[in-house]
């Protein structure tokens, strides 16, 4: 929000004008840890797409609240959640893939598969990737996709957007190459927010200017290294006990993620979507690439 909010520079580009489109990771190198019991009921969907993902996006999303305070904040992430483009019937087929780990490496360890650990046969998804739009004035026609699962390649969470290209590049007839700026909110395992932009290489210029794809980076970590940090349970804790709910979901917005996920799940079931074997210490299922790659784009990984 702090990002959004309080800096004009990136407000006045959120929107479809500016965005082509958004993603969304949240990825684990670990398995059950302890957590089969649970986990193979709930399986990726309901265990981080429902709570932790839906939020991210929101928040992401949401509209300017007029003070920031917990009723406006949550009044306007429901706005989103309820805007959500359903994953239904017609659509889980081609808007979603599910996964489930086999054996692999990881981290340069061998690591069991998904049953092995749990100790039986399972048809839960260990990965989930879906595509969906959030039919609003803001975000008309901007995809947005995400991506969770465990035994992936890397631990990371993060917020990757892609900006549109430049109108007209003038660059193009020296044989330059333009890429579309790309800002990249890294909130796992270290807070980092990445910015790509374009500067031209030093030289002559004699065959043509040539330009690069070079980064401006800000580690959250260093910006603030004397000052300490709190984990997130630890800050929410301390929310509970002072009554503040900013950070807490309420029922409206718990109630419009779960009317979506059930449609998904329901999608799923109609048309016997099974998870499909990926190998851990990978990205996933190969249909997952191919979900994004449809729309000529690509995961950041």
């Amino acid at each position: 929000l702090a990002l959004r909010f309080g800096n004009r520079l990136f407000e006045q580009l959120w929107n479809a004008a500016g965005i082509e489109h958004i993603q969304i990771t949240v990825a684990e190198t670990v398995g059950l840890e302890g957590r089969g019991g649970f986990y193979d009921e709930a399986g990726a969907l309901r265990d981080m797409v429902q709570n932790h993902m839906l939020q991210l996006l929101a928040l992401v999303a949401m509209e300017p609240p007029a003070h920031f305070n917990s009723t406006e904040v949550r009044d306007e992430k429901v706005k989103v959640l309820r805007s959500l483009r359903p994953i239904d019937r017609a659509t889980a087929a081609t808007h979603s893939v599910i996964g489930q780990y086999g054996a692999g490496v990881v981290r340069g360890a061998s690591v069991p598969g998904y049953v092995e650990e749990l100790g039986r046969p399972s048809g839960t998804e260990t990965f989930v990737a879906l595509k969906t739009y959030i039919d609003n004035w803001r975000w008309k026609g901007v995809p947005f996709y995400l991506r969770t699962g465990k035994r992936l390649a890397n631990r990371q969470s993060e917020v990757f957007i892609q900006l549109r290209h430049v109108p007209h590049s003038i660059f193009e007839s020296g044989g330059a190459s333009v890429q579309p700026n790309k800002l990249i909110i890294r909130l796992q395992p270290e807070e980092n927010i990445r910015l790509l932009v374009m500067a031209k290489e030093p030289g002559l210029d004699r065959d043509g200017i040539r330009l690069r794809e070079v980064p401006l980076d800000l580690s959250l970590t260093n910006a603030f290294a004397g000052v300490r940090r709190r984990i997130a349970y630890e800050r929410l804790l301390l929310d509970f006990i002072e009554g503040d709910p900013t950070l807490f979901v309420r029922r409206d917005e718990v109630e419009a993620q779960w009317k979506w996920i059930d449609a998904i799940r329901d999608g799923w079931a109609s048309g016997q979507m099974r998870p499909q074997a990926y190998a851990a210490g990978t990205w996933g299922p190969p249909a997952a690439k191919a979900l994004i790659k449809r729309d000529g784009a690509d995961w950041h990984d």
